[in-house]
C-alpha cells in the first residue's frame, strides 16, 4: 500500500458535472465556409464576434470563403530549385564553359608541377 493521500473520484483539469455549476455558455453561431475542392468548414463563433472572410479547411487545408460559387483560388507553392537550377539563372551556357575551362586549365597547371591533387 502506498503512504500518501489519494483524491479519488476526480481527475485534473475536471470539469464541472453541470451547465448550472460552471455557468451558462455564450451563444454561439456556426458559418459555412467552402473550400476549392468543395468540402463545407463550419466553425462556431460567438454572436456578436468579427466574422473572418477566409478560413482554412479542416479537411484539406486550402483556404475557404462563405461563398461557395465563388471559393478562393488555391495558393501558388514554388517549386523546389536545386543548387544547379539557382546557379543556370545566374551563368550562360557560355559563361559555364568559360569557368569550366579555367577550372580544368590551372588543375591541369598544378597536376604539371608535381602538385598531389586528390
Amino acid at each position: 500500500m502506498s503512504s500518501g493521500i489519494a483524491i479519488r473520484g476526480s481527475r485534473i483539469g475536471g470539469s464541472a458535472s453541470s451547465e448550472s455549476e460552471r455557468g451558462d455558455a455564450a451563444p454561439r453561431m456556426r458559418i459555412s465556409y467552402y473550400c476549392a475542392n468543395g468540402h463545407e468548414t463550419k466553425p462556431a463563433f460567438a454572436v456578436g464576434a468579427d466574422i473572418p472572410e477566409e478560413w482554412e479547411c479542416t479537411k484539406c487545408g486550402l483556404p475557404a470563403g462563405k461563398d461557395k460559387q465563388n471559393t478562393p483560388a488555391r495558393p501558388h507553392t514554388q517549386v523546389y530549385k536545386s543548387h544547379l537550377d539557382y546557379v543556370k539563372e545566374r551563368r550562360s551556357a557560355d559563361e559555364a564553359k568559360q569557368i569550366l575551362g579555367d577550372a580544368l586549365s590551372m588543375l591541369r597547371a598544378r597536376r604539371a608541377a608535381g602538385e598531389v591533387i586528390y
